[in-house]
């Protein structure tokens, strides 16, 4: 009796080790691939360098990506810097929506930059020609995918955005439905400091901001994380974050002390749809 409780308990171990070593290896084997994709041919050298201050492989890994997920961006932009890595990552196991502008929208800005997208998808079918393009335009359109369909939906830098059009609350409402029950929506944003009176035009929102908008929608906070964090960024500059790098919007004014700031301080947030 006593042989076979110890080889039931040695076996137990050994099933455990073994399931714990194939994670460890199957996230490995991720990290290493994110890795290869955020610094492929496909991708320009000023995206690639880029990396630096985006720290793109360990973000995606803090929100849990797998290459068998359904993963929606919401608005990508019309550069589509993170579409580079997403698009190639899910291409063959997973579904990406990317959420982009309305092509049909009255805003000459938001046409321009639907229109770039599609071209920047359009250079590389290698990588981007199973990318789901979709709209995603609060506070009319939130259904860049199927109701309860995402395993994870992300979106960077862009809440300053939606509250600056009144549209921050339907856009977070927006990505509770999208998502699974149990599903994650990871959330990057340009920091202010903590009782930080709120100007959207400045780029920066306070973290508690950001947490009241997500718990507002339904959204758990998960876990955050210091990983875009700087802090030789005070978060207040005389054109908030486009004073910085890559913006540069004060052109050659104090241009190297802003260069040495480096791109702006950011929250990284993750949280879960219960």
């Amino acid at each position: 009796m006593y042989k076979k409780l110890l080889a039931g308990l040695v076996a137990g171990v050994f099933c455990v080790a073994g399931h714990a070593g194939m994670t460890h290896n199957h996230e490995h084997a991720m990290r290493a691939q994110l890795t290869r994709i955020a610094v492929g041919q496909h991708r320009s050298a000023k995206n690639v360098a880029r990396n630096h201050f985006r720290h793109p492989v360990e973000t995606l890994m803090f929100f849990g990506i797998r290459p068998d997920m359904t993963v929606v961006e919401a608005s990508p932009g019309g550069g589509g810097w993170y579409t580079e890595i997403l698009a190639p990552f899910l291409r063959e196991k997973g579904t990406y929506y990317a959420g982009s502008y309305d092509p049909q929208s009255e805003r000459e800005y938001y046409r321009r930059n639907a229109a770039r997208y599609a071209e920047k998808l359009a250079e590389y079918p290698q990588h981007y020609d199973r990318v789901k393009v979709t709209v995603f335009a609060p506070p009319e359109q939130t259904n860049a995918a199927p109701e309860g369909s995402a395993d994870l939906v992300l979106t960077f830098r862009n809440t300053h955005n939606w509250m600056g059009n009144d549209a921050a609350e339907a856009a977070y409402a927006g990505f509770y439905s999208m998502l699974k029950p149990g599903g994650v929506l990871g959330v990057v944003q340009h920091r202010a400091k903590p009782g930080t009176t709120i100007d959207p035009g400045k780029g920066y929102i306070t973290e508690e901001k950001v947490v009241a908008l997500a718990q507002a929608a339904g959204f758990r906070l998960l876990e955050s994380s210091e990983i875009n964090a700087n802090r030789k960024d005070n978060a207040d500059h005389p054109e908030g974050v486009w004073t910085l790098p890559p913006a540069y919007r004060l052109k050659d004014v104090d241009r190297e002390k802003y260069a040495a700031i480096g791109e702006s301080d950011r929250m990284t947030l993750k949280f879960v749809r219960d």
